[in-house]
């Protein structure tokens, strides 16, 4: 059991499932969709407007459709379990409105959709492999965005004054294993590991979120200024375009049924 980039970025690591050097990852959705163009439709903001929601639409055929789209890079797609909803900190100002991120260095996921999505809001993205605490304690980069979880785990307090809870993305991990290596296993016994990681999913999303709270206190107890109604709308107005780029890239068909089925 490997954990927190000891074996590479996700990005590396997603290949080394691939070659089947690693058998089982979890992976969070922005970099698979390197490979699944499907799932790239999971990191279009404010896709989903609540957990439920979310629940509902990965654990339906929708999400199944993105699971099976693995396949033709010889993945094997188990489950969804959870990151959470993305929040936007950094060191150089409060961010209430859009207006407030223009010109902002802002670590991105290593996934081209997130680069558009904050170029659009007028930051400078920066992908790049995580952790990242001393590049914002240097300055390299201004910010970065990521569920509270993370933050809080990750001391990113010690490095960033400033919060704002954009909700932009829900981000999911995509549960992951070499395909070769799941074709092996009995029919029985792919039932069981496909009916287990998806129990053991639901379970892992509810402790996520019954958290929630918990990290929120711990991040303001450590000094970080928290803005927890920004607004929503001047970011949207920002990105709303990109749906409707995204068709060119996704796939028509596929990116009007995600958005019809979150209306």
């Amino acid at each position: 059991m490997q954990h927190s980039a000891s074996l590479g970025s996700e990005s590396s690591i997603i290949q080394q499932v691939q070659m089947g050097t690693v058998d089982v990852a979890i992976i969070t959705t922005g970099p698979v969709g390197n490979i699944s163009k499907l799932a790239n439709a999971l990191s279009l903001p404010f896709l989903f407007k609540s957990n439920e929601q979310a629940d509902e639409i990965l654990d339906g055929a929708i999400g199944q459709e993105i699971l099976d789209s693995l396949s033709a890079s010889g993945i094997k797609g188990l489950s969804f379990s959870e990151n959470g909803f993305r929040n936007l900190t950094n060191n150089i100002r409060p961010v209430h409105t859009v207006a407030d991120v223009a010109g902002l260095k802002i670590r991105t996921m290593e996934a081209p959709l997130q680069v558009k999505i904050w170029r659009m809001l007028g930051a400078n993205p920066t992908p790049m492999a995580w952790p990242i605490n001393t590049e914002l304690a240097q300055g390299t980069i201004d910010g970065q965005e990521n569920p509270l979880w993370v933050i809080d785990k990750y001391k990113i307090y010690e490095v960033q004054k400033y919060m704002s809870m954009t909700r932009h993305v829900y981000s999911s991990h995509i549960d992951m294993m070499n395909l070769a290596t799941f074709n092996k296993l009995s029919k029985a016994d792919q039932k069981m590991f496909v009916d287990s990681m998806r129990e053991a999913a639901a379970y892992q999303r509810k402790q996520n979120r019954d958290s929630d709270k918990e990290h929120m206190a711990v991040i303001v107890q450590n000094g970080m200024i928290v803005d927890e109604h920004p607004d929503i709308d001047s970011f949207r107005a920002k990105v709303k375009s990109i749906y409707e780029d995204s068709k060119k890239d996704i796939g028509a068909d596929f990116v009007d049924k995600l958005l019809d089925a979150v209306k």
